[in-house]
């Protein structure tokens, strides 16, 4: 029988966690472990809990690493220290709730990533009332054959659109091959509507670039050359890698908040758990002042009621 590597004990903030199994490897490409991985967390530990702070969060689970299975985990399971928090969230096509992390402080994550947390995937809304997001999200998904270069063009047009609205955004890559963009909003209504305000706000980023967007609906009749802007992003119960999330591939990339001027000069790939570090501590939380530049949506419903955009379907 193969012998386990002794836990290590880490003190993070007023918590001891201990981090079982820490040599083990999970991302191959680098031979990168779990221990590295805690590391990672720790070394940004300003920026995740800020992306995080008092939201529901989803865990991408690999208990065997990146090359293992993957888990999607909502609730916090039994035997959780007293310490944790977590929030309810219900589920009411299936007439369920679940009990899921909250994070409001680095031990919080440090813990999550001992239970062989990945990627954190957090709602657009937050505790006090999980049912008016406090983000917008616009998530640039290109399509399989769409290059990174079509992808820098688009959040150009995406940052002219905002810059017309008023709108303050964040972007940061996704840690695959697009990008994401967030906008803080005020908590003033529901899934649906932030939604239909994504799809407004999509479908302008496509008449100004109708060779490079698409927002239609079915996935087997878009264009593979070009750039999806997923509204879907913002329906409930849907979530995406939160910045300074590690991404579950064998690279260990980091979805990375990024600054506009740096658009056309990044390389996705070369953000990784083994360069974010060094990045952040010259830079810090590049994300830092979201909570200070809130949007109101009403100008995208706006948009909406003049171009005759419904609710969009169910994305499930």
């Amino acid at each position: 029988m193969a012998q386990k590597s002794p836990s290590v004990e880490l003190e993070v903030g007023p918590h001891e966690v201990r981090i079982s199994n820490p040599d083990r490897v999970y991302f191959p490409a680098r031979g990168e472990t779990k221990l590295d991985l805690v590391n990672y967390y720790l070394s940004v530990g300003d920026g995740i809990v800020n992306a995080l702070r008092e939201r529901p969060c989803m865990l991408h689970r690999f208990p065997s690493g990146v090359a293992g299975e993957k888990v999607h985990q909502k609730r916090v399971p039994n035997g959780a220290p007293p310490w944790l928090e977590t929030v309810r969230v219900t589920f009411p096509r299936y007439n369920r709730h679940a009990d899921e992390l909250c994070v409001t402080e680095l031990a919080h994550v440090a813990w999550a990533v001992q239970m062989s947390t990945v990627e954190f995937h957090p709602w657009n809304s937050r505790r006090a009332d999980t049912e008016k997001p406090d983000e917008w999200r616009i998530d640039l998904d290109p399509m399989p054959d769409c290059g990174f270069d079509r992808v820098r063009r688009v959040a150009h047009v995406a940052h002219e659109v905002l810059d017309e609205l008023g709108a303050v955004g964040w972007p940061k890559t996704s840690g695959g091959r697009g990008l994401h963009v967030y906008v803080r909003i005020e908590p003033r209504w529901g899934f649906a509507d932030v939604r239909r305000a994504a799809l407004a706000f999509a479908r302008e980023v496509e008449r100004r670039a109708p060779d490079d967007v698409t927002t239609t609906w079915w996935r087997k009749d878009r264009d593979p050359r070009t750039l999806f802007v997923d509204y879907n992003q913002n329906a409930r119960d849907h979530t995406i890698a939160s910045a300074y999330s590690v991404r579950g591939n064998p690279e260990g990339t980091v979805s990375t908040p990024i600054r506009w001027d740096e658009i056309d000069d990044v390389e996705p790939g070369d953000c990784t758990i083994a360069t974010v570090p060094a990045r952040f501590a010259e830079l810090g939380d590049l994300h830092a002042g979201i909570d200070k530049a809130v949007f109101s949506l009403e100008p995208l419903l706006e948009w909406a009621d003049r171009d005759g955009v419904e609710e969009p379907p169910d994305p499930d």
